[in-house]
């Protein structure tokens, strides 16, 4: 069977559909009864699964893994921040129908806490930036394998870093595998993972350091050097 050119969250979804994952996502053929061509190329992919770090032969996919796509976490943060804008909006007409007094009065009371502990602890989460992280954490269990789908959507180059960070703890203190698929290089030099560069014809192995994207970001930066330094 031929190479099909494949995108990066194309081929995630052939590893999560023939891997049965949670998360996957299966293309509807245009004819009932047949297969369109990402379910015969799917069909037709094989895999073996490897041993673990005590040599025990390993026969099955965990069943709480699954493929998480940028889409999930970009949703949870338009939710997120949808809240905070509610909450900010009740605030605003309890005080016009209230008055300042009453509605402090009411945030404050048993009743007024409840209703809006949600909303803090939504606001909170989004305005700390750190919302990806939360929604991985919350998601992720010891011993799975998980496709990502660039899980650094939305977060400041800093909290990548902390991410790519939070990933290599996982990987190396609670036994999770990841499948990731970024283009960032702050994701990149951190991870300590081998890196399949999808632009090459035979996804060849390569350094962060080497991918063209990265080189681009590199010359970038040390054209500009004496911008910084002035």
């Amino acid at each position: 069977m031929g190479i099909m050119d494949l995108g990066k969250s194309t081929i995630l979804n052939i590893i999560s559909h023939k891997l049965n994952l949670k998360g996957k996502e299966r293309n509807t053929p245009k004819v009932i009864g047949t297969l369109d061509y990402f379910e015969e190329y799917s069909n037709n992919c094989e895999y073996e699964l490897g041993e673990n770090e005590n040599g025990v032969k390993i026969y099955k996919i965990p069943e709480n893994s699954r493929y998480i796509k940028s889409e999930e976490i970009l949703y949870e943060i338009r939710k997120i921040e949808q809240e905070a804008v509610l909450k900010e909006s009740i605030e605003s007409n309890l005080a016009r129908e209230r008055g300042i007094k009453q509605t402090k009065e009411f945030l404050s009371s048993k009743e007024g806490g409840k209703q809006f502990a949600r909303f803090e602890f939504s606001q909170d989460r989004y305005s700390n930036g750190e919302t990806t992280m939360q929604i991985l954490e919350d998601n992720i269990l010891p011993d799975n394998l998980y496709l990502l789908d660039e899980p650094e959507v939305s977060l400041s180059p800093q909290n990548q870093v902390k991410l790519a960070e939070q990933i290599n703890k996982m990987s190396r203190y609670l036994g999770v595998q990841f499948i990731i698929a970024t283009h960032s290089p702050f994701m990149l030099g951190i991870l300590n993972a081998k890196i399949y560069n999808l632009d090459t014809i035979d996804y060849k192995i390569q350094k962060w350091n080497e991918l063209e994207n990265v080189r681009y970001f590199y010359k970038f930066f040390k054209n500009r050097e004496n911008e910084f330094e002035k």
